[in-house]
């Protein structure tokens, strides 16, 4: 089920609030370019500043509009497992595919803590993906660990941010080839495949849903001359909007195409000009932009 291009959406606001008619539309518009899934609120949907009612109703308005077309796999992370918990049983209980939990930020439990962390939520009954980010996270789960928690029946897969290619092989080992492997940087997305990966949960993607869905369908086929060539096209886009924050990039290219407006939450700025000429060039580039 869980495969291919999954945009990490962005969470558009209209005068500080939410704004969930563009959320809709813009849900509309990925499953028409092609996404193969959807992951409402994780950190390019500025999860770390939306209100946890915020949060709740972003999830229940992406699964209500989804409708069951694409799966949706919900942002439920915190440090705090009681509050993870809640997140996961939220999601569940509103239809969600699965829950997409990040190893607990900040207070850097141990390997040994992250198990039983993963444990706790996985008995919510709700398919659970890691999301393994030690760049954010500052704590990173081994893949000894990941392959302990793989024999769980609701832990079903990893978001793998690490940007070490050799992780997946490490973890077809531990987990076995089954564990569903997608990767967290668009930039290595193409190679990560190459290793034993099955999609992206993507940030690029928020803004050229139909060339990520090409690029990693032609992945999922084999075909990875096909993919090639387009992540050629992309590059220069993936590398521009990580110039600041993801989620400034996205919002402000999605601004160009008429899609979103660019509004972030503080602490995240807004975007600086010099960024914003580099994302409209990377754009014309992959010919999003006339």
């Amino acid at each position: 089920m869980f495969k291919g291009s999954m945009p990490a959406l962005v969470t558009p606001f209209k005068a500080g609030e939410v704004d969930f008619a563009t959320l809709d539309a813009l849900v509309d518009w990925q499953i028409a370019e092609g996404s193969h899934g959807l992951v409402p609120v994780g950190t390019t949907g500025e999860s770390p500043t939306l209100t946890h009612a915020e949060h709740e109703a972003v999830i229940a308005a992406v699964v209500k509009r989804a409708a069951g077309r694409i799966p949706v796999i919900a942002g439920a992370g915190s440090n705090n497992t009681v509050e993870a918990q809640r997140f996961v049983e939220y999601a569940r209980k509103v239809g969600a595919d699965a829950a997409l939990v990040v190893t607990p930020y900040y207070n850097k439990p141990t390997q040994a803590g992250l198990v039983r962390h993963f444990a706790a939520l996985a008995e919510v009954g709700l398919p659970i993906v890691i999301y393994n980010i030690p760049g954010r996270s500052a704590v990173d789960m081994n893949p000894v660990t990941m392959g302990e928690l793989a024999k769980l029946p609701n832990i079903v897969g990893v978001k793998d941010a690490t940007g070490d290619l050799a992780r997946v092989s490490a973890q077809r080992i531990t987990c076995g080839p089954d564990f569903v492997q997608l990767s967290g940087e668009d930039a290595t997305a193409h190679g990560f495949n190459a290793q034993g990966g099955v999609g992206c949960i993507s940030v690029t993607a928020n803004v050229a849903p139909r060339l990520c869905a090409e690029l990693q369908q032609a992945c999922l086929d084999g075909n990875y001359a096909r993919a090639l060539e387009i992540q050629d096209r992309l590059m220069p886009l993936h590398q521009s909007i990580f110039a600041e924050p993801g989620v400034v990039g996205a919002k402000a290219a999605l601004s160009m195409l008429d899609r979103c407006s660019d509004e972030v939450r503080l602490p995240i700025a807004p975007i600086t000009d010099g960024t914003r000429a580099l994302i409209e060039a990377a754009m014309r580039h992959a010919d999003l932009l006339s």
